[in-house]
């Protein structure tokens, strides 16, 4: 999902970096709501996973591999705000450190993972999580739902940008196919991937969890006296 340099035009490349501008910048402020004291630690530790994740390939068939993106796991675990800005520190730290995306793309890899990856991944979560019964136990399938769209809704956009700046020779049709085919095969991996991380945070610290906490704040505590059992039993 990495693009590289050269790979758009200058305008869209531009137009892009200018979008990804104004994405972190709104994210800046939303993350303001969603990190504390509590939830700061986890944020580092969800970009720290995401960018091992993301230097790890696993194949999907005929010499093609793909790699987590985390959009939908980053957003589950810390909030949607946060997780633009975690996707988006690991893509400027690749592109600068270990040319993994152009530097002149980092505004398309930013648009396209973090902005697009993130907002589809925790929209399609949400949906997902309000469908599903309302337990913490549902959290992992809505983000394993919301991980698998993400993905080739991210290679859909790129295919839109390919075709408004593309620099290749290639028909956007055949572009559209081949990101579309491999992306959702992909995207089953990102599923498995974020299904079994948040689910082992949600088994152990379901409060840490930001997609999970509205499902806790609904739930009722039961205070149950040792009394009341002996009682029962004259």
């Amino acid at each position: 999902m990495h693009v590289p340099d050269g790979f758009l035009d200058a305008p869209t490349s531009l137009a892009t970096g200018a979008v990804a501008v104004a994405g972190v910048a709104i994210a800046l402020r939303g993350a303001r709501r969603e990190l504390d004291d509590r939830t700061a630690p986890v944020a580092g530790l969800v970009a720290t996973f995401v960018f091992a994740g993301q230097m790890m390939n696993f194949p999907v068939g005929a010499g093609t591999s793909g790699h987590l993106l985390g959009g939908a796991l980053a957003a589950v675990l810390a909030g949607p705000y946060t997780a633009v800005l975690c996707i988006s520190v690991v893509l400027l730290v690749q592109a600068l450190f270990i040319a993994d995306g152009g530097i002149t793309a980092l505004g398309t890899n930013v648009t396209l993972m973090a902005l697009v990856g993130v907002g589809v991944g925790w929209l399609v979560f949400k949906v997902a999580r309000a469908v599903l019964p309302k337990r913490p136990a549902s959290v992992p399938f809505a983000a394993a739902v919301g991980a698998f769209v993400s993905v080739p809704a991210a290679a859909a956009t790129f295919t839109l940008l390919f075709a408004v700046g593309g620099v290749a020779p290639v028909e956007t049709g055949k572009v559209l196919t081949a990101m579309l085919g491999w992306h959702t095969l992909i995207g089953v991996g990102e599923a498995i991937v974020t299904a079994l991380v948040v689910g082992s945070v949600v088994a152990v610290r379901p409060d840490l969890v930001h997609g999970a906490r509205p499902l806790l704040s609904t739930r009722t505590l039961e205070i149950r006296s040792p009394l009341a059992g002996k009682e029962a039993t004259r």
